[in-house]
């Protein structure tokens, strides 16, 4: 494949849940990051309601991928390659993005590369702060995802080592701002009314933090219990509930068991990198007592800025340049949405056994479709 430099032009999309992400890399360099959120379609629901969020992927991502291109001043000829969210994340949203990309990569005639999800939240970082270590240590934090990941290598080899067992770190925030009224997305509002409380007021519980307890686990589902039942013990006695001392104690609980397993995790395997990444990441006293938790520890801390940490398209492209960098097989034209895509799959290869079109890789686009005269109209419409 010919390029104009030596760094991979790949353009991702992002569908797995309610944000409609296309993000535009070259090699680690970011050049557009183009978001259409739904987020307030949703907030009346206090939660995501897939139906609605597939229906506004639909609806946003023409525009969104047009905006991309115009802000990264690249035409869609000149990509190496199209990346796409394969999974995991909501079915519906997921197939949106997957056949947005299938379109795209077949008639421009590139190469299609399905990515996890968590790993290109990992991968992210590489935009902010140069190539990743390997290995690096990962915690990932999100409305959906607590994990602790080990990436010997981002484009073919990371290991969960620690997950949560019910409620994800993201999840519980959402629930605690709908006891306390709060509204919906629940964690900028917590994070911003714990900056006028007391850290120290309640001592809420740690899960899974026992001598006897999965050591790199997470649970919130008891916290998220605890919280509610203080809260409703101070209403039923007609007491106010002083919501900031709520905020800052429930945000304190869930940051302290999160940074304290990563940087055991970090000690036990050997590590000094930790990567954190996610919506949750953007969380200002998750950031603060991560930094200062790995400076004590001679760790050093890695995460992106605010925006690189929620769900976007920078993050799937970014993933993609480096598949494309490293040589890795493109996906199959059979490439389907997995919602519960493990993350020891960081893409969904194609089956080339079986597939003679092989993405052109170095070698003219194979595709099998030059006879089609749809495709050679696609391409000019595409262009244009």
């Amino acid at each position: 494949m010919a390029r104009k430099t030596d760094e991979p032009l790949v353009l991702g999309i992002e569908t797995s849940c309610d944000e409609t992400g296309v993000g535009i890399v070259r090699g680690h360099t970011l050049l557009a990051d183009a978001v259409a959120s739904s987020v307030d379609e949703h907030a009346r629901f206090g939660g995501v309601v897939p139906e609605v969020a597939s229906r506004a992927h639909l609806e946003a991502m023409v525009p969104t991928i047009q905006r991309a291109l115009k802000e990264a001043g690249v035409s869609a000829k000149d990509l190496d390659g199209i990346a796409v969210t394969a999974g995991p994340g909501l079915a519906g949203a997921l197939l949106v993005g997957v056949s947005a990309a299938k379109a795209y990569a077949y008639a421009l005639g590139k190469p299609l590369y399905g990515v996890n999800h968590l790993a290109s939240h990992i991968c992210v970082d590489q935009l902010e702060h140069g190539a990743l270590p390997e290995p690096t240590m990962a915690l990932l934090v999100s409305g959906g995802h607590s994990s602790l990941l080990l990436a010997p290598d981002i484009t073919s080899d990371v290991r969960p080592l620690g997950s949560t067992i019910d409620d994800a770190a993201g999840e519980a925030f959402d629930k605690i701002a709908r006891v306390l009224n709060l509204g919906f997305p629940g964690g900028p509002v917590i994070d911003r009314y714990a900056r006028e409380g007391d850290p120290d007021a309640i001592r809420f519980p740690r899960g899974l933090t026992g001598p006897r307890d999965p050591i790199y686990d997470f649970s919130f589902s008891g916290l998220k219990t605890a919280v509610a039942r203080w809260i409703e013990a101070k209403r039923a006695a007609g007491e106010n509930v002083p919501v900031a001392d709520v905020a800052a104690s429930f945000q304190e609980a869930v940051v302290d068991v999160l940074t304290r397993k990563a940087v055991r995790a970090c000690k036990d395997h050997g590590v000094d990198h930790l990567m954190i990444g996610g919506g949750v990441a953007a969380n200002t006293r998750l950031r603060a007592m991560a930094q200062r938790r790995c400076e004590d520890a001679g760790i050093t801390l890695r995460v992106p800025r605010p925006k690189l940490c929620t769900d976007n398209g920078a993050m799937v492209a970014a993933l993609g340049a480096e598949m494309v960098a490293r040589g890795r097989a493109a996906s199959s034209w059979d490439l389907s949405a997995d919602s519960s895509l493990p993350v020891t799959e960081t893409h969904v290869p194609g089956d080339h056994d079986h597939d003679d079109h092989e993405h052109g890789h170095s070698h003219g686009h194979g595709h099998a479709h030059d006879h089609d005269h749809v495709h050679e109209l696609s391409k000019q419409n595409l262009y244009d």
